[in-house]
């Protein structure tokens, strides 16, 4: 089914919505999920939570891309949900991520107002748009989905110390080109 047809589900208040969205996308969406949580009670809580956030929100949203839409919200749900497992000390699957982003992209606390959010969102789609698409795509999967630099070494062929390495020249490209339009760390 259509993503078009499947949004129209959810607008007309069709259960079948949520069937349809979760045969199409429930894969990505437990990955997503997964990926971030490491844990897979959560992740099959933070999909459901997912499905019942877009029946509440559609309408009056109606996305574009309902990939996105919902991509989007699991891995907020699921980011959510990192932080009070981890003030619980019981977690550490985004940990990883997160610290390798910490030395390019600023602290929430560093970036106080919407608008500087903003800024910062456009300046890194900006840079997102100047790299190869291999590199685009690697540097996504990497930091949007959180799959692991193993995983990803063995679809590029490569081993994951050269592409921890790639990702490492990646995250300086990324800080440079922030610090270049005037958003520093």
């Amino acid at each position: 089914m259509e993503d078009i047809e499947i949004i129209e589900l959810y607008w007309a208040r069709d259960e079948a919505a949520i069937l349809e969205s979760n045969s199409k996308y429930g894969g990505m969406l437990n990955a997503i999920a997964f990926n971030i949580l490491s844990n897979h009670e959560d992740c099959e809580e933070c999909v459901s939570d997912t499905y019942c956030k877009a029946w509440n929100t559609m309408p009056p949203q109606k996305p574009i891309s309902l990939a996105a839409y919902l991509g989007r919200i699991v891995r907020n749900l699921s980011i959510n949900r990192w932080h009070q497992r981890r003030a619980l000390k019981r977690y550490n699957g985004a940990e990883v991520i997160i610290s390798e982003l910490s030395d390019c992209v600023p602290s929430t606390n560093q970036v106080e107002r919407e608008i500087e959010a903003k800024e910062l969102s456009a300046a890194i789609n900006n840079w997102l748009k100047k790299l190869s698409k291999d590199d685009r795509v690697l540097f996504l999967r990497r930091y949007w989905f959180g799959d692991s630099v193993n995983k990803l070494a063995g679809e590029c062929g490569t081993t994951p110390n050269k592409l921890a390495g790639r990702m490492y020249r990646l995250r300086q490209s990324l800080k440079y080109d922030l610090e270049k339009e005037g958003i520093w760390l």
